[in-house]
């Protein structure tokens, strides 16, 4: 269940600026503060249709890639996120502990492929896969955990389908 109240205000700015100056990527990294907005921005529209706690999709947002050490391969970057989380808690933001546990779990599961039925878990990491097309990917539906963000992905497959036909048409 993902009911709980925030226990104090989340100064967002303070926490974008704190987190961004100790990014340890170029700040142009495809994992690094422009990918974050989109996910805040994509995790708030499937917030509003799912239900999922505002101040955890937010927070996950800024906190998921804010460790990565490299744009390669990194398996336990979402952990180390979650670690840099708890420890601006208190200090920067707040969170019941049963709020503070779903936001540390989206980050350190949120690379590994799985779905969640938990509301606030599926927003975040649909948010962060539906970001896939910055490289180039194109986000699959059967990945999804939310209405929302099966049916976003399923158009993105469509454009993807009708710009390769267009692509395949002109080479032959």
């Amino acid at each position: 269940m993902t009911s709980g109240l925030t226990i104090m205000k989340s100064n967002y700015e303070a926490i974008w600026n704190q987190v961004t100056k100790q990014f340890q990527c170029n700040v142009n990294s495809i994992h690094g503060p422009n990918h974050w907005r989109r996910v805040e921005q994509n995790a708030l529209k499937i917030a509003a249709s799912n239900g999922a706690n505002l101040d955890v999709v937010r927070l996950f947002a800024v906190f998921h890639d804010s460790r990565r050490e490299h744009d390669l391969l990194d398996f336990q970057h979402g952990e180390r996120g979650a670690e840099f989380a708890a420890s601006l808690r208190g200090y920067l933001f707040d969170l019941s502990d049963e709020l503070f546990d779903l936001l540390e779990y989206a980050c350190a599961w949120h690379a590994h492929g799985h779905t969640s039925q938990d509301p606030t878990i599926a927003a975040c990491w649909d948010a962060d896969r539906l970001d896939l097309t910055r490289i180039g990917a194109v986000p699959k539906a059967h990945y999804m955990s939310t209405e929302l963000g099966a049916q976003l992905s399923s158009k993105f497959q469509l454009q993807n389908n009708k710009t390769s036909k267009k692509n395949m048409s002109r080479e032959i």
